[in-house]
């Protein structure tokens, strides 16, 4: 049976496993206006895609050196540990990073002149289904096709 001391580092690797997890779930908001008072019209003059990376490349980097040190530790024991330690550090960070990388979202940043001159910019992580000259109305809950 495995002592209290021998449960420490998989519980230290589950943890930071469980951190990284949480941390992936930083998704940008589906709808967000800037500069939007109440209900106002006005005419699509932009709309332009971007991505926005949900995860920073360090807290993958950190968070995948972490795991990958944890369950380097696992293994072997005196200098054999400490290597596959370091290479289970070094490794996973890189991988951590990598994943990092590709977790990201497709972003709508819809430009709009208000009839009294004034300029606001939607985004949104749904395709907006407009094209630019486009009458609409943008609420605090989305835009509105006028017809």
């Amino acid at each position: 049976m495995m002592s209290f001391q021998g449960w420490r580092r998989p519980a230290a690797a589950i943890a930071a496993m469980a951190t990284m997890l949480l941390a992936g779930c930083n998704t940008p908001p589906a709808f967000q206006v800037s500069e939007q008072p109440a209900a106002r019209v006005g005419t699509v003059e932009s709309i332009q895609t971007r991505t926005v990376q949900n995860v920073d490349n360090a807290v993958g980097a950190i968070g995948g050196a972490l795991i990958g040190g944890g369950l380097g530790s696992l293994i072997g024991g005196g200098t054999g540990r400490t290597v596959a330690t370091v290479v289970g550090a070094v490794g996973g960070g890189f991988v951590g990073n990598e994943l990092a990388n590709k977790s990201q979202t497709l972003v709508w940043d819809i430009g709009i002149r208000y009839d009294d001159g004034s300029w606001a910019t939607v985004q949104q992580t749904s395709a907006p289904g407009l094209r630019i000259g486009d009458r609409v109305r943008v609420t605090s809950t989305g835009i509105e096709l006028l017809r």
